[in-house]
């Protein structure tokens, strides 16, 4: 029998290789020469890629025998994740290999702009010695605010220690004794920026964070104060950010990522007050060889069958087929939880699983539920194997509950949590018919029977006549369409919970206005990743 082929698109270190062993026919192609790739993809059965090759839908069609796409890295923007699960490809990164060469580049930043260490090496490289201009500040005693206190937001604090600083920081996910057990001191987003001195971000860039910090928070901030991304490009609005430091706002900014990546002919990189590198976060050594080595054995697990933890869309693996169609249904589940949650920090989550699927092991889906609950909360990619660590370091109790019977539905999938601010949030699920069909079925105790959708709106509010006319003529005059609604209530009169299904995603101005146009007690926009 002739072995699996491993196609190694780019340039992996000697150690990636070495992971995989002997058990495997290892090609090597150019991934960036498109007609050699699609050619060599014919007989593949599983590709290591970095960031250059394209795993888009026409390389997935002409690789018929394709098991799994493995990225030695952390994004996965070259790989096309939707495309990859319809066609039952796996696919994989390495979702904690740059942590700590981020951290260390964050705090490189930070101490390059105290100091002006790039620009005073640039002016004496050409002859000039102008000690008095590069006059710096000291670290010490100095504010700095994280902005997300994910796995990155939690090094940096704990590399920042040692400089003897101050540190702040802003999570709606991080409980108050997680922040202390880092030894920061949690606040809210506008106290961070008026506070600190630096200011570092590291959170995931979906909907709500893109351009989180705009003119009216640069506003906010210290004209002698910096801030640093090196997280995801666009979580600072890069006009807005130009026009801040040519004013003097904010006295600099260290940027090593960008909107558009390289970023030819931004008016950024002509400021002397800017630094930036070339999205260097995972650019060492060492993680790249940690990135490979990872990646190589979960080449491995995946094409032996058995459970692969940094499968980022299936879980694969020795999984009852029982259970499987539960996996993509609960990851969405902790989505909308996530979101129904955002307003307190999460302090533990019950995964309660009812009906004749507990026959098989379903501890997957407690895996899954995690999952779905912080990905769209933490900057790096969540999978299954960090994801109870995620949940660990945020002090949130987690418990898989379950019982044969489930009284209404064949199956039946509840996640439960308590939140910090004393209330607690619900979402339930399941799926429906001969085509599986994955619905929502339960929130915050009211029934309701909606289909999922990328964009969802959840709104809670005192039952009256013209409710619905007012949002409806709201979302009318954004061009936002209303493609599927709900209405659950208890009793005429008292509150009402409203689901609402989408055809694109709503800006947050606009909850806003809604929330405070109908007097709701809960408004949020949900959107769902694959």
């Amino acid at each position: 029998m002739s072995k699996p082929v491993v196609l190694i698109a780019e340039e992996l270190s000697p150690a990636t290789v070495d992971a995989l062993g002997p058990d495997f026919d290892v090609v090597n192609v150019d991934g960036t020469d498109r007609a050699a790739l699609l050619s060599a993809l014919a007989s593949a059965n599983a590709i290591l890629v970095r960031s250059a090759t394209k795993v888009d839908a026409e390389a997935l069609a002409a690789a018929p025998h394709l098991q799994v796409i493995a990225r030695a890295g952390v994004g996965l923007d070259n790989v096309d994740i939707k495309a990859a699960t319809a066609a039952g490809v796996m696919v994989v990164n390495a979702p904690t290999s740059n942590i700590i060469s981020a951290a260390e580049l964050t705090v490189g930043h930070i101490l390059s702009l105290a100091r002006h260490i790039p620009p005073a090496h640039g002016a004496l490289a050409q002859g000039q010695w102008k000690r008095s201009k590069y006059t710096g500040i000291e670290l010490y005693e100095k504010t700095v605010g994280i902005i997300g206190l994910g796995r990155i937001g939690a090094l940096v604090a704990a590399r920042l220690q040692a400089f003897g600083v101050n540190i702040i920081a802003f999570d709606p996910y991080i409980t108050s004794a997680r922040a202390q057990q880092l030894g920061v001191h949690p606040v809210t987003l506008d106290e961070l920026l008026e506070q600190s001195d630096f200011v570092t971000i590291h959170m995931p860039k979906t909907p709500e964070t893109t351009g989180m910090i705009s003119a009216p928070q640069l506003k906010l901030m210290k004209p002698t104060a910096y801030v640093v991304n090196v997280a995801r490009g666009g979580l600072i609005d890069e006009a807005d950010l130009y026009t801040a430091l040519v004013d003097g706002t904010i006295a600099g900014a260290g940027l090593d990522v960008f909107v558009n990546e390289p970023p030819t002919g931004s008016p950024l990189l002509g400021l002397d007050n800017l630094i930036s590198t070339p999205h260097l976060g995972a650019s060492t050594d060492e993680a790249q060889e940690k990135a490979g080595v990872s990646v190589a054995k979960s080449v491995r697990l995946a094409l032996s069958g058995e459970l692969v933890p940094d499968a980022v869309n299936v879980a694969g693996g020795v999984i009852d087929p029982t259970v499987r169609p539960g996996i993509p249904l609960v990851e969405k589940l902790g989505q909308v939880f996530s979101g129904l949650a955002a307003h307190s920090p999460l302090t533990s989550v019950d995964i309660e699983v009812r009906g004749e699927i507990v026959e098989f092991d379903v501890s997957v889906l407690k895996l899954a539920a995690l999952k779905g609950i912080f990905t769209n909360v933490v900057s790096e990619t969540v999978s299954y194997v960090n994801a109870p660590l995620l949940a660990e370091q945020r002090g949130v109790s987690v418990r898989l509950i379950t019982d044969a019977e489930s009284p209404e539905y064949r199956n039946l999938i509840t996640l439960r949590g308590a939140l910090a601010d004393g209330s607690q949030v619900s979402v339930s699920g399941t799926l429906v018919g001969t085509k599986q069909i994955e619905k929502i079925v339960e929130v915050n105790g009211y029934d309701v029977e909606v289909p999922f959708a990328e964009h969802l709106i959840v709104m809670l509010y005192t039952d009256r006549p013209g409710i619905v006319a007012v949002y409806g003529r709201e979302f009318g005059e954004a061009e936002i369409n209303i493609a599927g609604m709900q209405i659950a209530r208890h009793e005429a009169g008292g509150e009402a919970l409203s689901v609402l299904t989408v055809d694109s995603p709503v800006p947050a101005a606009l909850i806003a206005s809604l929330r405070e146009a109908i007097a709701a007690d809960v408004m949020v926009a949900i959107d769902i990743t694959e």
